[in-house]
């Protein structure tokens, strides 16, 4: 079982966090596009129970996303997965259609742009994002992928690359929590 082990950090000056992570080795992606429809569950509170069902669009590549609940109190570390749907700018359609038949409701949509990126740290490929949401603000979010025995080292990397990037402004809520409670 894998397991996603995420920060969030609120970013005043997103171009100055990019050049310190570009002195650090990070390799930085073109910048993508991406819509995350969330649904609710027809008979549990996703809100109580803290999971998350979603499909993604990111140009003509779509995903559906199950995201667990969170197992601790300092990041976002969950089960997440994540599987690809067919390609295309409507392929996700009869998805959505389908769970709307089964009784999922749509909640909302969170557009963002991310600009994406790459940092080798402490013997982990560390995922980095620097988004911009809609109607939010900036973010970076730092995450690696862990197995339940390396679970504890993969939170030490997250935590030591975010101390040494002096993030400080954590955020433990999803973005649509965040838009929700607006």
């Amino acid at each position: 079982m894998s397991f996603e082990v995420e920060q969030k950090f609120v970013v005043s000056d997103p171009d100055s966090l990019a050049e310190q992570l570009t002195k650090l080795g990070c390799q930085f992606f073109d910048s993508i596009c991406q819509v995350d429809s969330y649904f609710a569950h027809p008979a549990r509170d996703f809100a109580q129970t803290d999971e998350a069902l979603r499909i993604r669009r990111v140009g003509e590549e779509n995903f559906v996303t199950y995201k667990g609940p969170k197992i601790d109190q300092d990041t976002k570390t969950r089960r997440e997965i994540e599987l690809p749907l067919p390609t295309g700018e409507a392929a996700a359609d009869p998805y959505v259609e389908l769970l709307g038949e089964l009784g999922f409701r749509h909640v909302a949509d969170v557009r963002k742009t991310r600009r994406p990126g790459r940092i080798a740290w402490r013997g982990w490929q560390v995922e980095v994002a620097l988004d911009e949401i809609a109607d939010l603000g900036t973010f970076a979010e730092l995450e690696v992928t862990a197995t339940e025995e390396n679970l504890a080292d993969a939170k030490d990397c997250i935590h030591s690359l975010a101390l040494q990037l002096e993030l400080a402004d954590i955020e433990r809520r999803s973005y649509l929590e965040l838009l929700l409670s607006r």
